[in-house]
Parts: structure tokens; C-alpha cells; sequence
């Protein structure tokens, strides 16, 4: 594809250079070319997050057919039903959402000056015509690699006699929350602002991939994991609370509902409540997590080269939970001996 024209570009621009040929068919014409029911390809769409189009719009493109000749496939083959297949259409429509958000305004925020030209905006759709076939390769490798780390971590937490998909496992669940966030937002400007989140969630995000468990969602000020053991729960958590911003930890562990990316249950409420309660820089968990991390430490991690050694748990008073009733926190922290 040549260079784009110099000046401001338009939305045919970004949409010609994204998504390729220009659009061909009718939404009777591509759904009747792929084979699949128009019923469940608007199903899908809807599912992917597209914008509804006419009946009579030519609007979709060969990316289109292509993509539903590929469902068709899918669902020929057996191995899918109807519905997992908008199931995952809803997965994916609203991560790449995300991702594609996120990634416009890290270039953009790169490349454009505050008082951008002409010029400068088509600079910034010159790099993205250069760039996205890697961008692309990178994404699919990505994707094939936590696809792959993902089975693992379901079929290491189900038990020998599960399912290979659990419908609940056990695991921990861990929140951390910016102290005084409220405030400070009050105090920074714009650019401050997401510095400080976008500085929290990078490290958060570093923390939790380097013990092996999983971020499942940021929500400004606050991040939500899980991990597989007491022990991984527990290095993840000392690691950010002396990570330099000041922090509150909550973490419990339980049986957890992982569902569409998300994990849901009492487990995750009890986090959420520990998170609420603690103190400043502190870290609570619940009674079972402590068992659990006792445990471990007994079993002999404690001699592990990461110094759980110098951990300690220690009983605090009974707290009243919201919808929860009275709850037993314990304080994890590195001992002071």
C-alpha cells in the first residue's frame, strides 16, 4: 500500500489503511455468501461491539466474509455451538476495544505535539501503515502465549477430579488500592493524573506476571489479581506495598467463579472488604489464606531463595464486613527479626 497524502486525515483514511479493501456487500449479501444466518451474524456483530448498519448499506468488507466464512467453519466442525461462538465473539469484541484504545492514545500521545498540524496527524497514520503488520504479528504471538499460560493456570488449580474447565476453583484473590487516590486527583493536573495511574498499573502488572499469576482487571486506582497459591498471593503483595506508592492490600482465599476474563464469589467480596478496612501500607487476609500460607511456609517454601522466611501473619480483631457479617483479618507483613 503506498504512503498515505500529506494533511489531515480523514476517516476513509484510517479506515482504508485498517481495514483494507473497501466495503462490498449488503448485510443480506455477506451473510448469504458466508453461509451463516443473518440472525445469529447480527448476533455476533453485536457481540463484537460493531456499530449497526442499514440494511441496505454496502458496508462490509472481504475482511467481513472472510471472518464469517470462518465462523461457519466453526461451527460445521462441531467443536463450537451457537452460542460459545458469540460467547467468545464478546470476549474478544470487548478486549480489543480495550486494546485498541489504549494503543491509539500511547501512539498518539507519543507522536502528536499538544497544537498538532496537519502534518503531524498524518506523521501519526504514516507510522501506523508502517508498523501494524508487526503490531499484528506481535498480537497473535502474544495472544498464542497467555492462551497457552491461561490453560495452564485452569488445569493446575482444578482438582484431579474436576473438569478440565472448573467450573469454581480455589485460588487467591488479591486487591490493591491507591492511597488517598481522591485526593490526589484533586491535587494533579490531567498529564499528572495519568502518569501516576498509568505508572501503578505498569508496576502492578510487572509484579503479578513475575510470581506467575494473573492481573485480571485495573480499575484506576485499583488492581485486581489472582494466584494460584497462598505463597505466589503473598510475594505479589510485600513486593507492591514496598514498591513505593503507598498501598492497601486485601487478599482472601477460596473457591472463585472465573468467568468472561473476571472472577467472581465470596472469596473475591471478603478481598474487596479486607482492601476496604486495611490500613495505609498495610496487608489483611483472611483466615484461610493465612492457613494456607502457613502451610507452605511449614512445608518448607519458607527456605525458598525469595525470603518468605522473614514473613509473619498475626490476628487482628474481628471487623464487621459488609454483607459478609463479622470477618477474622490477619496482618501479613515481613517480620522485623
Amino acid at each position: 500500500m503506498g504512503s498515505t497524502s500529506r494533511g489531515r486525515p480523514s476517516a476513509e483514511d484510517i479506515e482504508r489503511l485498517l481495514v483494507g479493501a473497501p466495503p462490498r456487500f449488503t448485510k443480506e449479501q455477506v451473510t448469504a455468501e458466508a453461509g451463516v444466518p443473518r440472525e445469529l451474524a447480527e448476533r455476533i456483530w453485536r457481540a463484537l461491539g460493531f456499530a449497526q448498519r442499514a440494511d441496505d448499506a454496502v458496508a462490509f468488507t472481504e475482511g467481513d466474509l472472510g471472518a464469517l466464512r470462518r465462523v461457519r467453519r466453526m461451527l460445521d466442525s462441531g467443536a463450537l455451538d451457537e452460542q460459545t461462538v458469540v460467547r467468545m465473539a464478546r470476549a474478544l469484541g470487548q478486549t480489543t476495544a480495550r486494546l485498541a484504545q489504549w494503543q491509539a492514545e500511547i501512539m498518539i500521545g507519543a507522536m502528536v505535539p499538544p497544537d498538532p498540524s496537519e502534518d503531524d496527524l498524518a506523521r501519526v497514520l504514516g507510522a501506523a501503515q508502517e508498523l501494524i503488520p508487526d503490531f499484528e504479528q506481535v498480537l497473535v504471538h502474544v495472544w498464542r502465549a497467555q492462551l497457552a499460560a491461561a490453560g495452564t493456570r485452569l488445569l493446575a488449580i482444578a482438582d484431579g477430579g474436576d473438569e478440565l474447565v472448573p467450573t469454581r476453583v480455589s485460588m487467591a484473590v488479591g486487591f490493591a488500592d491507591l492511597v488517598s487516590f481522591t485526593r490526589r486527583a484533586r491535587e494533579l493536573d490531567e498529564k499528572e493524573l495519568a502518569e501516576l495511574v498509568e505508572g501503578f498499573e505498569a508496576r502492578a502488572s510487572d509484579v503479578v506476571a513475575g510470581h506467575g499469576a494473573r492481573l485480571v482487571k485495573t480499575l484506576g486506582d485499583e488492581v485486581l489479581f489472582t494466584a494460584p497459591s497462598a505463597a505466589q498471593a503473598a510475594r505479589i503483595a510485600l513486593d507492591l506495598v514496598e514498591s513505593g506508592v503507598e498501598l492497601r492490600i486485601g487478599m482472601a482465599y477460596g473457591p472463585v467463579l472465573p468467568m468472561m476474563g473476571d472472577v467472581f464469589g465470596t472469596t473475591v467480596n471478603l478481598a474487596a472488604r479486607l482492601t476496604a478496612i486495611a490500613r495505609p501500607g498495610a496487608i489483611l487476609v483472611d483466615s484461610a489464606l493465612a492457613d494456607a500460607l502457613a502451610d507452605a511456609l511449614a512445608d518448607g517454601l519458607a527456605g525458598a531463595p525469595d525470603g518468605l522466611a522473614e514473613v509473619e501473619v498475626r490476628e487482628i480483631r474481628r471487623r464487621p464486613a459488609r454483607g459478609l457479617g463479622v470477618v477474622r483479618p490477619y496482618v501479613l507483613r515481613r517480620s522485623s527479626s
